[in-house]
């Protein structure tokens, strides 16, 4: 007896449809799944078998061979348990309805039970392309199908619940398309007007947002530096539909979904420690899922005390930062993620932290403090758009009754900023200034006679490379953006430039 039914693949976020051949034959029992499964999907002989004589269903002792077509691709994880009992019950004729148009993702408990799985949210999108109408999914994983429109998504929670709903005794509901906004989460985001003092660094963080722009922000230890970079999310722009969903397919694909969630609605702010390794960070394991890169897209990537990192943690961070993606090859296959997001780094002036302080003096020589500093490679300082003095904070402005600006006001500007740019780029890809093209750096980032003649001089004096005159343009565009003005005056410039200059501070041996 023959029978299939389909499911879905998964590698990176690549998904495809996948075929679920059952063939039973002859009177000795045997069990095979062919089709380059791996040791999760080989086990599910031992799941599936004890599943269906548990749910109280015959379980047919004879030579079952299960294909899993396409067979060149590789399949992984326990999704294929659910496809596999049911082509195997309806080849033993207990399910006879037609299964054509629908699919099944989920793995089986021995009792029965449908347990949840990573990566639906994509799995579902996929089945709507490839017009199958029903998708069948685990009980855990409903919230997923709710911002899935045009394919209807059954939460299964036991195989005989399945089963009396395709024999039409016990029909099992859709879950219904919609997403409630994520108040509580907007709730928790910390607020910039708990800041104390530093509106230097909160002015570089509102461009920062404005524009989608890397920061790296200096200054000995405590003066704040984590503090802000954490309120960062809540100043963030609002995320369109688009990005929410690209940036929860990353999640659902990493496992790292919150229960309940079916929509990732506010920008993601991830903090490794400075001990991660180099695959933690990029992405890894034999088929590699998202590392902490791809879990920041659309959102931050912070890195507290930047130069502890490993060099070559630091230095992977290199493609990925101008090209907004990162491919990852294994002996498996090659997957690519996405990790368009921003880079905003924190780091001492020296190992003791106290150079430059003023009333602490540092203890650090000039080597230590050139070799502390040479940590962090000149190619990754190139890529950071705004570098920003973060200075001690004094009793007076502690002890203010003064609050600072709340974020809801700062983020307001910011998303009028943003607005400006996206009629700007409308139907290009592109969403904010950071990420112009060269082509559209020269085509919106006009300058006055007076900025186009202190560029010159700057370009000459500080030596820019041509990757750093881009940033300085793309940089002083956002400036021009949040004052509402539609050419970049020498204001705006000098404004992005003192930006560039600061770095030049803390390099020992450079003229400034």
């Amino acid at each position: 007896m023959y029978a299939r039914a389909k499911s879905l693949g998964l590698i990176g976020l690549e998904t495809y449809v996948v075929d679920t051949e059952v063939n039973l034959s002859g009177d000795k029992f045997n069990f095979e799944i062919v089709g380059l499964p791996d040791t999760a999907v080989k086990e599910a002989r031992e799941r599936v078998e004890a599943a269906v004589k548990n749910s109280g269903f015959n379980f047919p002792y004879r030579h079952i061979t299960v294909n899993l077509a396409p067979a060149d691709k590789r399949k992984e994880g326990s999704i294929y348990d659910l496809p596999i009992t049911v082509a195997l019950l309806k080849a033993e004729q207990i399910i006879k309805a037609n299964l054509d148009d629908s699919a099944f993702i989920g793995e089986l408990s021995l009792a029965g039970d449908v347990k949840g799985v990573r990566g639906v949210l994509p799995m579902l999108l996929a089945a709507k392309e490839a017009g199958l109408k029903k998708v069948y999914i685990p009980y855990p994983n409903r919230a997923e199908a709710q911002v899935v429109d045009g394919v209807e998504a059954f939460p299964v929670q036991h195989i005989g619940q399945l089963v009396r709903h395709l024999s039409g005794e016990e029909p099992l509901e859709p879950v219904p398309f919609g997403v409630a906004d994520d108040d509580a989460a907007e709730d928790a985001l910390l607020d910039f007007a708990d800041v104390m003092g530093q509106p230097a660094a909160k002015r570089a963080l509102e461009i920062a947002a404005a524009g989608g722009h890397n920061c790296l922000m200096i200054g000995p230890p405590g003066t704040g530096k984590s503090m802000l970079a954490k309120r960062l999310p809540g100043i963030l722009p609002n995320m369109s539909f688009a990005e929410s969903l690209e940036t929860t397919k990353v999640y659902s694909v990493a496992g790292k979904l919150p229960a309940g969630r079916a929509l990732i609605t506010t920008r993601p702010f991830r903090s490794p420690h400075h001990s991660i390794s180099s695959p933690g960070l990029a992405g890894g394991g034999a088929i590699p899922r998202p590392g902490e890169v791809s879990l920041a897209h659309n959102g931050v990537l912070f890195m507290d005390e930047l130069p502890e990192f490993s060099r070559s943690a630091m230095e992977i961070l290199r493609q990925p930062l101008e090209d907004g993606r990162i491919n990852i090859s294994r002996v498996a296959g090659t997957v690519s993620y996405p990790c368009s997001c921003m880079l905003v780094a924190a780091m001492n002036p020296c190992p003791c932290g106290y150079f430059g302080h003023p009333s602490v003096r540092c203890t650090c020589t000039e080597l230590a403090r050139a070799k502390y500093l040479a940590k962090v490679s000149g190619p990754i300082l190139d890529r950071i758009d705004i570098h920003v003095e973060v200075g001690a904070v004094n009793y007076e402005q502690l002890t203010s009754k003064t609050k600072g600006e709340r974020s809801a006001d700062v983020r307001a500007r910011v998303n009028a900023a943003r607005e400006i740019q996206n009629a700007r780029f409308r139907g290009t890809g592109v969403t904010c200034n950071a990420k112009m093209t060269p082509a559209m750096t020269r085509e919106y980032c006009k300058l006055d006679a007076d900025a186009e003649h202190m560029l010159k001089a700057v370009f000459d004096r500080l030596g820019l490379s041509a990757r750093a005159y881009d940033k300085i343009l793309r940089l002083s565009r956002t400036i021009a953006d949040l004052a509402g003005s539609e050419t970049i005056s020498s204001a705006h410039l000098a404004e992005a430039v003192q930006y560039r200059e600061l770095d030049r501070k803390y390099r020992p041996g450079v003229e400034v």
